[in-house]
C-alpha cells in the first residue's frame, strides 16, 4: 500500500472514532478533533469538557498487521495524565479497543467512586 493510501485509511478511521464519540456520547463536535496524520501525540484531541465525558487518551491504528503491544506502548507514551486507549481496526473486521486489564476490571469494582456517590 502506498504511503498516501495508508495515511488516508488511518485518517478515515480517526474520523470514525471522532464521529462515534460525538454521536454516542453527545460530545460537542467543536470539542473533539482528529489530529493530522504524522503529527506527534494523541490521535484525537479533546477539549476539557469532552475529557469529562471521555477521560482517555486515544491512539488509532487501521492496519492489516499490527503489533498490539507496540501500539499500546505508543498510546501510553502520549497519554499524559489520561488513561491510554487503543482503537484498532483492519480490513473487513470490527474495530476493537485495547485498555489495561486492571483498569478495565476496576471499572466494575464494587464500592467505586461512582457507586459511593449513588448511595449517598
Amino acid at each position: 500500500m502506498k504511503a498516501a493510501s495508508a495515511k488516508q485509511k488511518g485518517r478515515k478511521f480517526q474520523q470514525w472514532v471522532r464521529d462515534i464519540l460525538i454521536n454516542t456520547l453527545g460530545i460537542d463536535a467543536e470539542d473533539i478533533e482528529s489530529r493530522s496524520m504524522g503529527a506527534g501525540g494523541e490521535d484525537i484531541m479533546m477539549a476539557k469538557t469532552a475529557r469529562v465525558q471521555f477521560p482517555f487518551s486515544i491512539e488509532c491504528k487501521n492496519q492489516q498487521t499490527l503489533n498490539v503491544w507496540k501500539s499500546y506502548k505508543q498510546a501510553e507514551a502520549n497519554c499524559g495524565e489520561y488513561e491510554p486507549i487503543l482503537f484498532m481496526k483492519r480490513n473487513n473486521q470490527k474495530p476493537l479497543v485495547v485498555v489495561d486489564a486492571e483498569f478495565f476490571v476496576n471499572l466494575f469494582k464494587k464500592g467505586s467512586k461512582d457507586n459511593d456517590t449513588e448511595t449517598k
